[in-house]
């Protein structure tokens, strides 16, 4: 891989988060080999004028393959923001599979990820590469949270994971127009397919190996309010647990289930232990639950494109600036010890946030002495222990603490 042009190649840079990642890598990728790809070089050169970095510059399009094989060929890894995945992904991720080229994302996609594994799994197993989805907010803070614990678990000589929650205690920050994008196009894509609605109701939908999972159990999504049993307090539908969940599991597959047999996990938004919680937990459900309906629907399908964000726009530097999440992943392990992960950091979570995700992701890609084999991975199983240091470099929390 040394004799690769580059070490890291951003793919849709000038895009609102590609900007925002390649701010990033200018300030913090240090000697590394970078180069800025996408559709329009004058765009390009106006990012790169912004930047002050002498970066190359590759012209390169979804929708032509021979410039995609080009990209892939020229690095060792490729970072890109350029989405709806389920529309543009998977020509690079196959791209990158066949020439043994590490890819990170920011697809929170569920039939994307899936349709990726059908497709390049067993290529990228073969040629080395590591194809990393869900590389920003979606789904970094929960994946890595799960492994601290982990980790922790087993060098405390406490069993395996059990019940397992990741509680979003706080979060700032505006909604993402490449995330609505991608909601609006994953509905298209049901309803002209209503089988894959099967797909999206499976708990287990991205195992590598579904029939090793069980056929029901307590991993469904709930989207309804509830007092959640190992928190003590009231919850709410997280709206990203759909997704989130799937690669959590999807790690522990990938890894032979090394997080136990009685590992069993959900993701909830607190709304705190007032008498007031039951009340705000289905409020929350509520819109989350009219925001899907909306969006399936044509008449309230036209007014949310109205009032929605488009894709490539974005909040301003200032709500950025002041955004910030904080999760706490908490479990009960096999031997009855409960232990709390945190994951915590300033920023807007799913633009400011998200690009430092991106970004540390993308160098610990290119430059990191990564074990793991290629295949279709998580970030927790392709990246691990080196994107958990270069996230504390980057003044993350990410701690574990027994709590009895």
């Amino acid at each position: 891989m040394t004799s690769r042009d580059y070490d890291v190649v951003l793919h849709g840079a000038t895009g609102f988060v590609g900007r925002l990642t390649a701010l990033h890598l200018a300030a913090h990728a240090g000697g590394a080999r970078v180069a800025l790809s996408g559709r329009s070089k004058d765009k390009l050169l106006a990012l790169r004028d912004e930047l002050d970095v002498d970066w190359p510059l590759l012209v390169a399009d979804a929708t032509d393959a021979g410039s995609l094989a080009d990209l892939a060929a020229s690095t060792t890894a490729v970072a890109t923001t350029v989405g709806p995945f389920a529309k543009y992904g998977l020509p690079l991720v196959r791209a990158c599979a066949q020439a043994g080229t590490s890819y990170a994302d920011l697809s929170g996609e569920v039939l994307f990820v899936r349709d990726s594994a059908d497709a390049a799994h067993d290529l990228a197993r073969g040629s080395g590469a590591r194809i990393v989805h869900a590389a920003g907010f979606d789904s970094v803070p929960a994946d890595l949270g799960v492994l601290l614990l982990h980790e922790r678990v087993v060098a405390d000589g406490e069993g395996t994971l059990g019940e397992t929650v990741s509680l979003v205690v706080s979060m700032r920050g505006g909604v993402s127009g490449g995330t609505i994008d991608s909601m609006r196009t994953q509905a298209d894509i049901v309803k002209a397919n209503p089988a894959l609605r099967r797909v999206l109701a499976d708990p287990f939908a991205l195992s590598p190996d579904r029939a090793k999972e069980p056929e029901t159990g307590a991993e469904g999504d709930s989207w309804l309010p509830a007092r959640d049993p190992l928190l003590g307090q009231w919850v709410a539908p997280f709206v990203m647990a759909p997704f989130n969940t799937r690669i959590v599991r999807r790690s522990n597959a990938l890894q032979d289930h090394v997080y136990g047999e009685g590992f069993r996990y959900r993701e909830v938004m607190g709304v705190g232990r007032s008498p007031l919680g039951p009340l705000m937990a289905g409020a929350v459900a509520a819109g989350l639950g009219g925001l899907a309906v909306g969006m399936a629907l044509p008449p309230t399908r036209l007014l949310l494109d109205r009032v929605l964000p488009r894709p490539g726009s974005g909040p301003s530097e200032k709500v950025q600036r002041g955004g910030y999440f904080r999760m706490e992943v908490h479990t009960r392990t096999s031997t009855g010890a409960r232990y709390v992960a945190t994951v915590a950091a300033q920023g807007d979570p799913g633009y400011a946030a998200t690009a430092v995700m991106l970004g540390e992701s993308a160098l610990s890609l290119g430059l990191d002495p990564l074990s793991c084999a290629g295949g279709v991975l998580t970030p927790a199983v392709a990246l691990g222990d080196h994107l958990i240091a270069r996230l504390r470099a980057r003044g993350f929390e990410l701690s574990v603490s027994r709590t009895s």
